[in-house]
């Protein structure tokens, strides 16, 4: 004997989704802005857009005085250093000029003679050289800050006139 299955009742429709979210399908009311607060909003906007440009000038200007206080950063270092080497240099020549003119002496009072106007003459030549670098260094720090206490000088007015 063979027995069939048993019969099921009718098969039911899948549900749908769109019943589910039925409860969230109302009618949302129309508001009106008040006209106060369009106004604020499009002030505000306005305002925020003047600030992003003063910003961003500030901030190209920032980079410029950048590129610039390098540029003249770089100039002053190459003038100290040839002057530097200049007065190595001096300072050798000096030197060999002394140690030639030892070999030539023929006593020891001229030995001391020789010395001792050595010593005076280079005394007197790295005096002048460290007021040239003194004068040299304070030129470069002067020209070298000179562009940002400029642009700091300005920002501030531009900022107390906002």
């Amino acid at each position: 004997m063979t027995q069939s299955p048993p019969k099921t009742a009718k098969t039911a429709k899948p549900a749908t989704t769109a019943g589910v979210f039925d409860a969230f399908s109302f009618p949302v009311p129309s508001v009106d802005v008040p006209a106060s607060m369009r106004d604020f909003a499009e002030k505000s906007i306005a305002q925020a857009r003047d600030t992003y440009s003063k910003l961003k000038t500030a901030a190209e200007d920032a980079t410029g005085l950048v590129e610039e206080t390098l540029e003249t950063a770089r100039d002053g270092a190459f003038s100290l250093g040839v002057k530097s080497i200049d007065a190595a240099k001096m300072n050798s020549d000096a030197s060999f000029a002394l140690a030639r003119d030892l070999f030539g002496a023929k006593t020891f009072a001229e030995v001391i003679e020789l010395q001792t106007a050595f010593t005076r003459k280079q005394f007197d030549a790295v005096t002048a050289q460290m007021k040239e670098f003194q004068e040299l260094a304070q030129k470069f720090v002067t020209e070298t800050t000179k562009p940002v206490t400029a642009q700091v000088e300005k920002t501030f007015k531009e900022f107390k006139a906002a």
